[in-house]
């Protein structure tokens, strides 16, 4: 069975992006141990322009076949003009109120839960939760893994990691691998 894996960049303070849905303030160099990492392990999360722009647009996708992601999510990419934003990977939208823009990208108005636990006994690789924290917040209980990408600043406000009711919910850290760039890429499961 697949597992759905929550793979995100968060503050010190729990934020996913700025109040107004960007995450430009995340320091990010395609020369920093991050990236490399990134790069090698998880290639398929880099939206497919910038695999292309890297020179690794055919790499395989190594962990994940599909992205599920908010609205949210998927609107800074549509500011941009890019309709699908991964290309390599079955994209999903979750909105209610969005009407189809690319036939690459599938818009579910569905339940998100019933939805994913339906993709999850699909046969393939892994199902990447891309955000946002809304998403999140309603998916909670269907995260296999929870692999962040600890950003050494704080934000104050923005976009939480998982906008839910106070439920807490023990983890397992599975690994924990500081970058010379002061970011801690932290890997748990349920």
């Amino acid at each position: 069975m697949r597992k759905l894996v929550y793979f995100v960049a968060s503050t010190l303070d729990g934020f996913i992006a700025a109040p107004d849905g960007s995450f430009g303030f995340f320091p990010f160099s395609v020369d920093s141990d991050l990236a490399r990492h990134i790069q090698a392990e998880y290639p398929e999360t880099l939206p497919t322009a910038f695999r292309q722009a890297l020179g690794f647009d055919t790499a395989p996708n190594r962990v994940f076949d599909t992205v599920v992601m908010g609205r949210g999510t998927y609107e800074p990419a549509l500011q941009e003009g890019i309709t699908s934003p991964y290309r390599h990977l079955r994209q999903y939208v979750f909105s209610r109120s969005m009407a189809p823009l690319d036939p690459e990208v599938e818009v579910v108005a569905d339940d998100p839960a019933e939805f994913v636990r339906a993709l999850k006994r699909e046969d393939g690789k892994d199902v990447w939760l891309c955000g946002g924290g809304q998403l999140a917040g309603v998916l909670w209980r269907e995260i296999d893994e929870l692999v962040v990408k600890l950003n050494p600043l704080a934000a104050g406000d923005g976009i939480p990691l998982a906008r839910r009711a106070f439920d807490p919910t023990l983890l397992t850290l599975r690994s924990a691998q500081p970058m010379a760039d002061g970011v801690v890429l932290l890997h748990y499961t349920r």
